[in-house]
C-alpha cells in the first residue's frame, strides 16, 4: 500500500488557504501509484477556537464534497485528518476518510480535548471510541485524533478487532515532540501493527508545532520520517509484516481483558 502524508502549515481561520494548499500537494505529489493520501488535524480552520462556532463546517459539508472530489479525481482513498465540524447542536473536532469514489467510509469525532489548547471551552467531546473500517484495498485500519495518543485504551480496541494500520493525525506542539515519537511507537510495539502519523507544522500564532510525520513499523521501528517544516512522504507499506510481527509477538491471544481493572 502507497501512502502520501502531506504535512503543511495550517492557517487559522482560513479554509480557502488551508484547501489551496492541499489541492496543490494533490498535484505536485499524488501519482497513479498512490492508494491513500493523509491530512494533518484540523485542515480547514486550524485552532481558531474561539471564531469555530461560526468558521465551523456544518455536518462535513463543504469538507466532505472537498475531499471526496479529490479522491475521486485521483482514485485514492483520504485519511482526511479532521475539520472543526458543527453537528447536534454543538462543536466538534471530526476526523473522517473517504474512499476513491468520495464516499465517507469513518467518521469519529474527537473524545479527549486538549486541556492545554483550551478545547474543551470551545469543543464537544466525541462520546464513541474508534473503529476499525477497511480501505478499498481492503486492509483494516483505523482513525484517531492527536490528544488522543496519549490513552492508549482508545486504540486497543479497533486494534484487537483487526486494525492492522492506526492513522494519527495531530497538530501536536513542538515543546513536546519527544512524547509525541515516544507514544507512536509504543502503540506500534503493543499492538502489533503500522503506525501513520501526520502532523501539522509552523507556527501559528500561539503554539510551534512538531512536524515529524512518520511512519512506524509493528516493531516499533520509524521507517520513515519528516522533519519540522512543509513537506511530503512517500511510503511503500507492507502488510504483510502485521501478520509475522503478531505471529512472532501475539499479544492479542496473550491479552486477558478480563482480569484488568
Amino acid at each position: 500500500m502507497n501512502i502520501e502524508i502531506f504535512q503543511f502549515k495550517v492557517e487559522p481561520a482560513n479554509v480557502e488557504q488551508n484547501e489551496a494548499v492541499i489541492k496543490k500537494c494533490f498535484e505536485q505529489y499524488v501519482t497513479s501509484d498512490t492508494d491513500v493520501v493523509v491530512l494533518p488535524e484540523m485542515w480547514n480552520n486550524g485552532y481558531a477556537l474561539p471564531h469555530l462556532e461560526g468558521l465551523a463546517d456544518k455536518e462535513l459539508t463543504r469538507s466532505k464534497a472537498f475531499i471526496g472530489k479529490l479522491a475521486f479525481n485521483y482514485d485514492v482513498d483520504i485519511i482526511a485528518g479532521s475539520v472543526s465540524n458543527k453537528h447536534d447542536g454543538s462543536v466538534y473536532n471530526t476526523a473522517f476518510t473517504v474512499n476513491n469514489n468520495g464516499e465517507i467510509i469513518n467518521q469519529y469525532d474527537k473524545v479527549h480535548l486538549v486541556p492545554m489548547l483550551d478545547e474543551p471551552k470551545f469543543l464537544a467531546p466525541g462520546d464513541v471510541v474508534p473503529e476499525s473500517f477497511n480501505l478499498t484495498n481492503g486492509i483494516s485500519a483505523t482513525q484517531i485524533i492527536c490528544y488522543d495518543l496519549r490513552f492508549p485504551e482508545l486504540l486497543r480496541y479497533p486494534a484487537r478487532t483487526g486494525a492492522q494500520v492506526a492513522f494519527y493525525v495531530a497538530q501536536w506542539p513542538d515543546v513536546r515532540a519527544d512524547h509525541w515519537v515516544a507514544l507512536l511507537k509504543a502503540r506500534a510495539i503493543e499492538n502489533d501493527m503500522f503506525i501513520v502519523a501526520c502532523n501539522g507544522c509552523g507556527d501559528d500564532g500561539k503554539t510551534l508545532y512538531a512536524g515529524q510525520s512518520m511512519v512506524i513499523n509493528p516493531n516499533g521501528e520509524i521507517v520513515a520520517s519528516l522533519k519540522d517544516k512543509e513537506d511530503h512522504l512517500t511510503y511503500e507499506l507492507d502488510i504483510n509484516e502485521v501478520q509475522q510481527q503478531r505471529k512472532n509477538i501475539p499479544v492479542f491471544e496473550s491479552i486477558k481483558p478480563s482480569l484488568y481493572k
